[in-house]
């Protein structure tokens, strides 16, 4: 055979095997998305849930349309290379295209917790438009495809997978918007003191953890190539490099942040846990094919510690509402490792301290500054237009209802109101049992959320099915318990409670009393109350009976 054609085979298999990896590296980071939306919906309180869900669908719905017939031909134009959209390119250019299109959607999808429970559906699609089209394709017309830093510095600017580019300019466009747009309602006193306001479970923000931590290996180890395609060598020093490093940082991020929660606290908080194992992955993915095996500790180590630091400053002395800790995450972790580059660099890779310092420097300084100014030129022409913000009617009702009219928890999720399902073919009727003496009673109970079921039974069986449950909220003599939110302690003395009312006629009120006080006692403080009422009279909507018929 033809050696020139053998050569030719071989390239093209080459070609093949790398843009294989590159999409499913490209899947993997498309997953991510998945672990940020559980992330966040976990970190807001459960009337805002549905709110953060929908903006993350719509961060890489309309960000990567966007991004395809605008983002990257402004890349192109910032490189020197001349506007090319991505509809003008091959089949091989769009593999190249989704590529950059999921690091650039890791980016936007990062503003949107920083903003969450009070910035306005619209102004938020809005803002991941022009990010997809023009902020973040900019970031990367200078430092990826434009290498404009290196023409400045006379040092090439070293982002292996984004730490900087797409995770410090996502954390600090964040905070950007959050601090334009100030914080939640009931978020700081009057004399400026802050307010805890938890996030509604721990299990969505962790799992939501671990599937970006998954996803991160596309992010990270993704970005090498397998084979160097010039001199046909297979690169698995760098990918066994970086597979390490990204694996020992995540878990020092974690162990940082856990250990400098405790100092502070005297307990481990999980949250703190979770936000630092990804701090440590957002500090090593600039520098990760770099990193001697001892910086990864010390890079992880150092982004997970700050993070508690990180996030009292912009809490308690900036004074910003960064709802889900997006710029510790991945603004001031995604500086600090980038920063750290030359000083953690295995041997022989950096010829002069200085210099690299400078150059990565200068990245860090440029990108901050172009975030900066074009996220708040944005969002401050937002609230000059009225645009930025919901009505504190609608925020305090829950942007799940103002901005979507759905219930994320219809049956738990409403201070006012609880459904139970049961089969919609079921008659509920009351029959049986003597007479309360010909008057109509109310029994009202205040008990556990979780004795719902066994009270419901025991009603079934003294024939009194029909009730009425609501949740609640209330004190009595069940004691106050101490919560943890991100390290900062709060009290609960407002338990969750279900109200559970039963009106009767012909089946007596004590029969029920009974029934719900042996279904409800644990014989703990907190069980409950049960009150009964009589009811001076009642009518049946549907038939306009009334009295004890209507019941």
């Amino acid at each position: 055979m033809d050696a020139t054609l053998l050569q030719a085979e071989t390239e093209l298999l080459m070609e093949s095997i790398n843009y294989t990896w590159i999409l499913i590296a490209t899947f993997l980071i498309f997953f991510m998305h998945a672990g940020f939306a559980m992330l966040e919906a976990g970190q807001v309180r459960s009337k805002n849930v549905a709110n953060q869900l929908t903006k993350n669908l719509l961060t890489w719905s309309v960000g990567v349309t966007v991004f395809f017939l605008i983002g990257v031909g402004v890349e192109g134009v910032v490189a020197g290379s001349g506007f090319t959209p991505g509809f003008q390119s091959d089949a091989t250019g769009w593999m190249d295209w989704l590529y950059g299109a999921v690091f650039a959607m890791t980016a936007a999808t990062i503003v949107s917790g920083a903003v969450a429970g009070r910035a306005k559906l619209r102004a938020y699609v809005t803002y991941t438009f022009l990010l997809a089209a023009v902020i973040y394709p900019v970031v990367t017309g200078l430092t990826w495809a434009g290498g404009y830093i290196e023409t400045i510095t006379g040092t090439p600017f070293a982002d292996f997978a984004g730490g900087m580019i797409v995770h410090g300019m996502g954390g600090i466009a964040g905070l950007t918007a959050a601090w334009v747009l100030g914080p939640r309602m009931d978020r700081y006193n009057s004399d400026g003191t802050a307010n805890v306001i938890p996030g509604h479970s721990l299990t969505f923000a962790v799992l939501g953890t671990l599937i970006l931590a998954f996803g991160w290996y596309g992010f990270n180890v993704g970005t090498s190539a397998i084979i160097d395609m010039e001199n046909g060598v297979f690169l698995g020093d760098q990918l066994g490099r970086v597979a390490m490093t990204t694996t020992i940082a995540m878990a020092c991020g974690a162990m940082g942040a856990g250990l400098v929660a405790w100092l502070k606290t005297g307990k481990v908080d999980t949250l703190y846990v979770a936000n630092g194992l990804l701090a440590g992955l957002v500090g090593i993915t600039a520098i990760p094919n770099t990193t001697a095996w001892w910086g990864a500790f010390v890079v992880g180590g150092l982004a997970g510690a700050q993070l508690p630091l990180v996030f009292e400053f912009v809490e308690q002395y900036l004074k910003i509402d960064d709802v889900c800790a997006v710029f510790p995450v991945h603004g001031s972790a995604g500086i600090l490792g980038t920063l750290l580059f030359p000083f953690v660099a295995a041997p022989g890779v950096v010829d002069s301290v200085a210099n690299a310092f400078v150059a990565q420097l200068t990245g860090v300084v440029l990108i901050s500054a172009w975030t900066i100014a074009t996220t708040a030129t944005i969002w401050y022409a937002f609230k000059a237009a009225g645009q930025a913000r919901v009505s504190a009617a609608h925020e305090r009702d829950g942007l799940d209802v103002s901005e979507h009219g759905v219930d994320t928890y219809p049956e738990f999720g409403q201070p006012d109101v609880a459904t139970d399902g049961g089969s919609a073919d079921e008659v509920i009727r009351t029959d049986g049992g003597e007479p309360t003496d010909g008057q109509i009673k109310m029994v009202t109970a205040i008990v556990r959320p979780d004795r719902l079921g066994q009270i419901k039974t025991a009603l079934a069986d003294v024939g009194a099915p029909s009730l009425t449950v609501t949740n609640v909220s209330g004190r009595g003599s069940q004691p106050a318990k101490k919560g943890q939110w991100r390290g900062e302690e709060y009290t609960v003395d407002l338990h969750q409670k279900v109200k559970i009312e039963c009106v009767v006629a012909d089946i007596p009120a004590g029969d029920v009393v009974d029934a719900i006080r042996g279904a409800a006692e644990t014989g703990e403080p907190g069980d409950g109350k049960i009150f009964v009422m009589p009811v001076e009279d009642a009518m049946q909507v549907r038939t306009g009976n009334t009295g004890p018929d209507a019941v």
